[in-house]
């Protein structure tokens, strides 16, 4: 019983994480909006497995261990924020292009914008930061296969859950609509915010 109390505590910190502004929700919402509701699911779909690979790199150990090596936090922590400044600069230059239509797209660029999405969470510090402290406290001693097997998998499916449901609900036809409108103006708010997190990491403020 004890187990399954820690299991709904768990679940109700990793959701609160997930749910909580950043550069993942940057990237699906820029992705959405800016590609199609497919592209936007993909890059939640690369998000929700960068959830997961940060929940194993826990559950072996090397979340505490990336968190207390101040050289690996540090080499994630630069290359994290220069990713985030590069991706910035880039939505912001192309702020003024059209949004590209609702259209089927090859599978290099479907791997592109999973690997994307993957590559902003697992290079962001904060993810190093939660997963190798809070929930690495959080997880029982010893705990068996199936509990460690059920952190997991909550972590890839509330994950993959709130960040496709956000790809769908902003890659609606009335919602594009509306963005078309303001799309300079919103992608130019959205590389700004991730040129600002990258400096802020860079700069360690």
């Amino acid at each position: 019983m004890q187990l399954f109390q820690n299991l709904m505590v768990l679940t109700g910190v990793l959701a609160l994480s997930m749910i909580s502004p950043g550069p993942n929700f940057a990237i699906v919402t820029s992705t959405a909006l800016n590609v199609s509701r497919r592209a936007g699911v993909i890059g939640g779909l690369g998000l929700a497995a960068a959830s997961g690979t940060w929940t194993l790199l826990t559950l072996a150990g090397l979340g505490l261990v990336i968190v207390h090596a101040v050289w690996l936090y540090t080499a994630i922590r630069i290359v994290g924020a220069l990713y985030l400044i590069f991706l910035g600069a880039k939505i912001l230059w192309q702020a003024k292009k059209p949004a590209a239509p609702e259209v089927a797209r090859a599978e290099h660029s479907e791997r592109a914008i999973f690997r994307k999405a993957y590559f902003v969470s697992l290079t962001n510090p904060k993810s190093a930061a939660f997963y190798g402290s809070v929930l690495a406290v959080m997880l029982p001693p010893q705990a068996p296969l199936w509990f460690s097997a059920a952190v997991v998998a909550i972590a890839v499916l509330l994950s993959g859950l709130w960040y496709c449901s956000v790809a769908l609900l902003l890659s609606t036809d009335a919602v594009r609509r509306r963005f078309a409108r303001i799309k300079t103006w919103f992608d130019a708010v959205i590389g700004v915010i991730l040129m600002g997190l990258g400096a802020k990491l860079l700069t360690g403020a």
